[in-house]
């Protein structure tokens, strides 16, 4: 798949086959995927957990709150990113512009890693509901969970996407 195909094919999966563990050689590439993607200063303020198996289903349950993405549990893998601290360039260039830099790269990793689980066959869906305490707890982190990303087998056929169109989301000067 080039990329635009993987723009086209992946959407936030909310329906996991449970029944269907996640390859190995495909969270390898997934976690390259990310290990490659570009932050300020080359610095990659963030650290992934892969949860599997109990783990996982603690983690999945620390998304739940308010009856929130229940889906969750069906997802054999979820990956934890938490925060990092900035390297000195990053964090002077955060100072002097007033930049969240270190929010920007932990999404671009997050794009990195869900457009990989794409091209594998894998769904994700990026959890930004969750109870960073309990997380930090079940996973041993001692810094902020910043996201969860569900990764498993699609359950269900992909839906259409509702986008803005070009014209609403583009000018040019």
């Amino acid at each position: 798949m080039n990329f635009l195909e993987i723009a086209r094919e992946r959407q936030s999966c909310r329906a996991y086959d449970p029944t269907r563990e996640v390859e190995q050689e495909k969270l390898d590439a997934i976690l390259e995927a990310v290990r490659l993607a570009p932050s300020a200063c080359n610095g990659q303020p963030y650290h992934l957990t892969v949860c599997r198996g109990e783990a996982a289903q603690a983690v999945a349950k620390a998304t739940m709150g308010m009856g929130m993405n229940k889906f969750a549990a069906d997802a054999p893998v979820l990956i934890v990113l938490s925060e990092e601290p900035y390297v000195k360039t990053a964090a002077l260039g955060a100072k002097v512009k007033g930049n969240d830099y270190r929010s920007i790269d932990i999404g671009i990793a997050a794009a990195y890693l869900t457009a990989e689980a794409a091209a594998q066959g894998l769904g994700t869906c990026i959890l930004g509901w969750l109870d960073d305490e309990k997380i930090r707890k079940i996973c041993g982190l001692s810094r902020p969970v910043r996201l969860v990303v569900t990764v498993g087998y699609p359950a269900d056929k992909p839906r259409e996407k509702k986008r803005k169109s070009i014209d609403e989301l583009v000018s040019e000067k």
